[in-house]
């Protein structure tokens, strides 16, 4: 199954860090996990295509997991063969393929962008601006967002998916080279798109979003220790702190997962996260993560791209010394 060594991957998996960090997620062609989702799009509409209160729980559960596995499946083997056939065609075609596609699994320079969007205009004064950036990172309500709470929703933002879209597609890139990192996004995109508790996924999306859960289980918990190392090294961060935020808050996060780079964040920064979120004219209270040792201001935005930043540079100097060691 495995088509390279973990020798070999560790290199593919530089590479594509390097990638990622010079050119983030490519313009053209068009990004694999839009090809993924407008996939899952149509799926859906011929799975769940009925009013959801009128179809039994068991029968949404069985069409989302129908979703789900033909997703992953598919997924899967598009890469598969896709670097086979670039591997019989010359085995240096086939490290490029994998190198490309990994990297588009993985989004440091995409989130950092993303956050710079929200923290520009914040440092021009212009909360408008701000708060039409940050609406297109978050699901919750924006327009009546000040400075500290459009911070929030950014650092929260950004310490989530150090997860999703760093540690745990390079832990199944590891794994399993290109087809494993894609089949993750997959899975991730699965839970992005169907995987809510509301009227109409809570039992369609049921699968995503346990699925989602699990694969990024032990990812998470590797991110929570790269947190609190990076924490070691940044400038006016705590790692002790951030360690004992994991023990205290993680757990009262709704997520089994997101809690802990949240809480590491917040812990590391000094600053607390969670609160009050309103989604669509609907007040919803989210543990309160961190302890509020000073407002939170728009400089704790450069701070959370810091340590995203560092938990690559982590990852990097891991797999470098992995290799030293194993041609020592």
């Amino acid at each position: 199954m495995l088509l390279y060594s973990w020798q070999e991957t560790a290199i593919m998996l530089l590479a594509a860090i390097m990638i990622d960090w010079w050119i983030g997620d490519p313009r053209w062609p068009t990004h694999p996990v839009i090809r993924i989702g407008q996939w899952i799009s149509w799926l859906e509409s011929k799975l769940h295509r009925e009013n959801a209160t009128a179809v039994s729980r068991q029968s949404q559960r069985l069409k989302g997991i129908v979703l789900l596995a033909s997703t992953l499946m598919l997924t899967f083997l598009v890469m598969y063969m896709l670097l086979l056939v670039a591997r019989w065609i010359h085995p240096w075609l086939g490290y490029a393929v994998n190198v490309w596609f990994i990297s588009t699994t993985i989004a440091v320079k995409g989130l950092k962008d993303a956050a710079m969007q929200v923290y520009r205009p914040l440092q021009l004064d212009q909360m408008e601006e701000a708060r039409k950036y940050v609406g297109y990172i978050v699901g919750r309500n924006t327009a009546e967002l000040d400075e500290p709470e459009i911070t929030r929703a950014t650092v929260e933002t950004v310490a989530e998916n150090i997860v999703d879209a760093v540690v745990s597609p390079l832990f199944f890139a590891l794994l399993g080279g290109a087809p494993l990192a894609m089949l993750y996004r997959a899975a991730n995109t699965l839970d992005s798109m169907v995987g809510y508790r509301n009227d109409k996924y809570l039992y369609f999306g049921w699968a995503s979003a346990r699925w989602d859960d699990v694969m990024n289980w032990l990812p998470a918990r590797v991110t929570g220790c790269l947190l609190v190392m990076a924490a070691v090294v940044q400038r006016g961060c705590s790692a002790v702190r951030a360690a004992r935020s994991i023990v205290h808050f993680a757990r009262l996060h709704p997520s089994p997962n997101s809690g802990i780079p949240e809480s590491a964040v917040a812990g590391a920064l000094g600053i607390e996260l969670g609160g009050v979120n309103v989604y669509h004219g609907r007040t919803s209270e989210r543990a309160r993560m961190g302890w509020p040792l000073r407002e939170r201001g728009r400089s704790d935005i450069i701070h959370t791209i810091q340590l995203l930043y560092m938990v690559s540079y982590l990852i990097a100097g891991g797999l470098v010394c992995a290799l030293c060691w194993a041609w020592w």
